[in-house]
């Protein structure tokens, strides 16, 4: 029944005791969304924004729908289904259909080409995709070469432009399907639902999610640091396709009966600041590129932030600057925590009454961290080491990719982060960087975060990407791209300033050499510093 992966599977570990965490052998995890309905939420909205206000009720009986239809097309227990969807009110109800119905959703980032479209349709084996009108062009004959896409379910909209596999029109569709749907009877570690590392090394790992992870998420994480109630209104502008975004806008509100505030298209600060002010978020989750950018932008002064309770960030190191940039701002202090998708959310975290600037945060209930050298071994606290992670909502696998489980997910469930980190007396933890970045510049090592963490720092720089870049002569240099605060500049005296700047607050020859000045720095799908493209420049 779990398909090959109980034995690499964590039973009950340390993390579940110490959160009480249990479900039954037989769990589905689309009882996230139904156990909604059993506790008298099912008037509550469980969804708002521009698409209009969906109830609790309402959105099972879509997810219902969904399943109906999913089974409808043949396809049977642990088929996957690939989701190319923006953040409207069809990704959650097609997200918990298909999960309902013993299916395995894919959440794949919209900004996919087709060529690496193809890679997740041939990877997973999917006969269904579904996909938001403006998409649907992207499935076109290089998407489908060779794959075993058979039906491609169009939602918002009519598709536009040419897509290789048999298309329905889910408004004609979906409205025919029966609203109820029995829950499979999937084991708790059967595969719910994948999702895929963004690649940047190599083709991308599918990270295979299993049934009882998102509650395990939510009682770990969410019940601990960010304690919502049905009173709640979250706002994740990091969309669904990201881990981060899926727990924001899925997992942890539809596990507290609060509403979910969906924002689709790119999220510009102008289209930011406009939901805030109408929908009234209580609960707000960025990047620190993100804001960066809201705290620089025309119309956020104007802006009525008063709704917040609380501001999250995390996936990159959020600086000093942005940190009280913020809290001018609003009031609010971010919190600031560190996840990743094979853990699917957060483990390490700050707490609003319990923070360091700077630091990744204190451990969260439910999750296991150490910190060891090179050979394994745990180091002292004010000591750097590399960072291992252990909870129930840890994958067991990378799909098909048995070289790469292998290198990173380690004997008892543990996962081999690659991330360098030293931790205080506190428990707090401090990212120092890759364990594989250390680069010699002039002979000397340097890890060029370093220096990227001190120029952010600098009050003209309003954000950064330090790299080690080869020479021709296959010596190493530092490069650094910066955005300045200012428009207007001269670039020479610039460079001067920001090079003397890193020399003074660190050792001279750790300074970047040299310095390109642009408007924006390019970011990937999820709101990220895109560092292959900056490399690139």
């Amino acid at each position: 029944m779990t398909r090959g992966i109980d034995d690499k599977v964590p039973q009950d570990g340390a993390g579940a005791r110490e959160i009480g965490f249990a479900v039954p052998q037989v769990y589905n995890a689309s009882r996230v969304l139904f156990d909604n309905l059993e506790k008298g939420r099912g008037e509550l909205p469980a969804l708002v924004g521009p698409c209009g206000t969906i109830s609790y009720a309402q959105l099972c009986e879509q997810a219902c729908r969904w399943g109906n239809g999913f089974l409808s097309l043949g396809l049977s227990r642990g088929d996957r289904v690939l989701l190319f969807l923006d953040d409207t009110p069809a990704y959650p109800a097609a997200f918990f259909g298909a999960v309902r119905a013993g299916l395995v959703p894919l959440l794949i980032n919209t900004l996919t080409p087709p060529d690496l479209l193809q890679f997740y349709l041939a990877d997973s084996n999917a006969a269904v995709a579904v996909a938001d009108a403006e998409f649907a062009a992207r499935f076109d004959d290089v998407a489908c070469k060779d794959t075993q896409l058979r039906t491609l379910i169009i939602v918002n909209g009519e598709a536009s432009g040419h897509a290789a596999a048999q298309t329905i029109a889910a408004e004609e569709w979906l409205p025919g399907l029966a609203t109820e749907l029995a829950e499979a009877d999937t084991h708790r570690n059967e595969m719910a639902f994948w999702m895929y590392s963004s690649g940047s090394t190599g083709r991308p790992k599918g990270i295979v999610h299993l049934q009882h992870d998102m509650a395990y998420s939510d009682q770990a994480f969410a019940r601990n640091v960010l304690k919502l109630t049905s009173d709640d209104i979250c706002f994740s502008v990091p969309k669904i396709f990201f881990a981060y975004g899926f727990g924001n806008s899925i997992t942890f509100p539809v596990s507290a009966g609060a509403a979910t505030l969906l924002l689709p298209g790119q999220p510009k600060s102008a289209s930011i600041f406009d939901a805030t002010t109408r929908f009234r978020p209580t609960v707000f989750f960025g990047l620190p590129t993100l804001y960066t950018s809201l705290t620089k932008a025309d119309g956020a002064a104007a802006t009525d932030f008063s709704s917040l309770r609380m501001a999250v960030s995390a996936a990159e190191v959020l600086s000093a600057e942005v940190f009280n940039g913020w809290k001018k701002l609003t009031g609010l202090e971010i919190v600031e925590g560190l996840g990743s998708t094979e853990v699917l959310h957060i483990y390490l975290c700050n707490r609003e009454d319990n923070k360091r600037p700077g630091a990744a945060g204190l451990r969260v209930p439910g999750y296991e961290v150490a910190l060891k050298d090179k050979d394994g071994r745990d180091v002292a606290d004010n000591e750097e080491g590399i960072l291992w992670v252990r909870g129930d909502s840890a994958t067991p696998l990378y799909w098909n990719r048995p070289d790469k489980t292998a290198e990173t997910i380690r004997e008892g469930g543990w996962i081999y982060t690659g991330d360098r980190f030293v931790r205080d007396s506190d428990g707090f933890h401090f990212f120092r960087g890759r364990a594989d970045d250390l680069v010699k510049i002039s002979g000397q090592w340097v890890y060029p975060l370093e220096v990227e963490l001190c120029l952010a720092e600098h009050p003209e720089v309003r954000e950064c990407a330090v790299y080690a870049a080869e020479l021709p002569d296959r010596r190493m240099t530092l490069k650094a791209v910066v955005v300045l605060n200012s428009g207007a500049r001269d670039e020479s005296d610039a460079t001067k300033r920001l090079q003397e700047f890193v020399k003074a607050k660190l050792l001279p020859y750790k300074y970047p050499r040299e310095i390109l000045f642009i408007d924006e720095l390019p970011k990937t799908g999820t709101g990220k510093i895109d560092r292959q493209a900056v490399m690139r420049m």
